[in-house]
């Protein structure tokens, strides 16, 4: 198409800004590094299903959740594989292949190196499981990557409450393998076996394929649930190990429990409660000069060393809270019904989800609209002896 010389002499600056801009864009492109990736080499417990076998969820599988977009995860953990099992298969050259300078290689075997019964898993854990992780290992370091360990996550197995390690000389072939080889580890089954202390016996079956509509009791394999615990556990180990992944971590790891939780719980003077409203129930007039008839709940009334006061209050048609002066910060919560709000000299009307904050030096009351009854939740501090 010819254009006139006017209308070509127009165009080269817009052509000429729109050729530099791509040129800034391609120079940025080159100048960004690519995400480190991060390879899964493990058993049935990290690796993916698909929907035809929801809920149940390998670890690797939520990995990424916890990571941005620094890291892309590249789960290549294969159910019933060993450490020895993985190579032969040649999942180990599939993985060998896209491996590159910078990358992480998370390593966790141990569920069927155990199993002596099967010569073309088993591992013997003093020396062979050992040599056979050494691959992994010098995989790694021949294509620049980081390797890290992971001791195998436990199984959910209790004996009279107690929790067994099921897992014993392997998981320390790691831990020995680790320090020999001066090479970082995530201690994936001590992280998991105090979770699992904690959690208890009954409370940690809905974390693991115990499926009745399935007919399924399977104390090795996680749901959706538990896949994220186990995630979210490994990832917390990761950050002990290379504090420089907490700017790239997006979700919060303060998961699991300490050794100690046990311990902690039964030296703790004051224990945890759980209560319910309807032993609680106590009718009253409406406080501060309020009229009509109130229900208030006063949850941990009586509970010790606690630094607030916690109640749900419900203001019965007509009834309210009358106009007083604060000398502390108290918040009312609204759960359903209406109510008009009346807080230094002003009045609206708030409803289910709307918030109050009173502070010091304020007056404020509230009273009953409409014919629904007006449900509070309200908090403020406590005096502590």
């Amino acid at each position: 198409m010819f254009l006139p010389q006017p209308v070509v002499g127009m165009l080269r600056p817009a052509l000429s800004l729109a050729l530099l801009a791509c040129a800034f864009s391609t120079l940025a492109q080159a100048a960004s590094p690519p995400p480190r990736q991060v390879f899964i080499a493990g058993d049935s417990t990290a690796s993916e299903y698909g929907p035809e076998r929801a809920p149940r969820e390998g670890w690797g599988q939520q990995l990424q959740t916890f990571l941005d977009d620094g890291y892309v995860v590249r789960n290549h953990a294969r159910s019933g594989r060993s450490s020895r099992s993985f190579v032969d298969e040649g999942w180990f050259d599939g993985m060998a292949k896209d491996m590159r300078a910078g990358d992480v290689l998370l390593i966790q075997f141990g569920h069927n190196d155990a199993k002596i019964e099967d010569p073309t898993r088993y591992n013997e854990p003093a020396k062979a499981f050992p040599e056979w992780l050494g691959r992994y290992l010098a995989l790694a370091r021949k294509k620049g990557a980081t390797p890290i360990l992971v001791t195998p996550v436990a199984r959910r197995k209790f004996d009279r409450g107690q929790l067994l390690d099921t897992h014993g000389v392997y998981a320390q072939a790691v831990r020995d393998l680790a320090a020999r080889e001066h090479v970082a580890l995530i201690d994936l089954t001590a992280l998991s076996m105090d979770w699992l202390r904690a959690q208890g016996d009954e409370a940690s079956k809905p974390y693991f394929m115990h499926v009745p509509a399935q007919q399924q009791t399977d104390d090795t394999h996680f749901q959706t649930r538990g896949a994220v615990m186990v995630a979210c556990l490994v990832v917390a180990g990761w950050k002990q190990v290379d504090p420089a992944l907490g700017a790239h971590v997006k979700r919060d790891t303060d998961c699991g429990a300490p050794a100690t939780a046990l311990a902690d719980r039964k030296a703790q003077p004051h224990p945890s409660l759980v209560v319910h409203e309807r032993d609680l129930a106590v009718q009253q007039p409406g406080p501060h000069g309020g009229a009509g008839t109130t229900t208030a709940y006063p949850f941990f009334r009586d509970a010790p060393a606690m630094g607030f006061e916690f109640r749900k209050r419900v203001l019965h048609k007509g009834a309210g809270i009358g106009l007083h002066q604060h000398h502390k910060d108290e918040i009312y919560y609204v759960l359903s019904g209406r109510g008009v709000y009346e807080l230094d000299g002003t009045a609206q009307v708030v409803q289910a989800g709307d918030a109050m904050l009173t502070r010091p030096g304020s007056t404020h009351g509230i009273r009953q609209d409409g014919d629904d009854d007006l449900v509070l939740l309200i908090m403020y501090a406590r005096k502590v002896p």
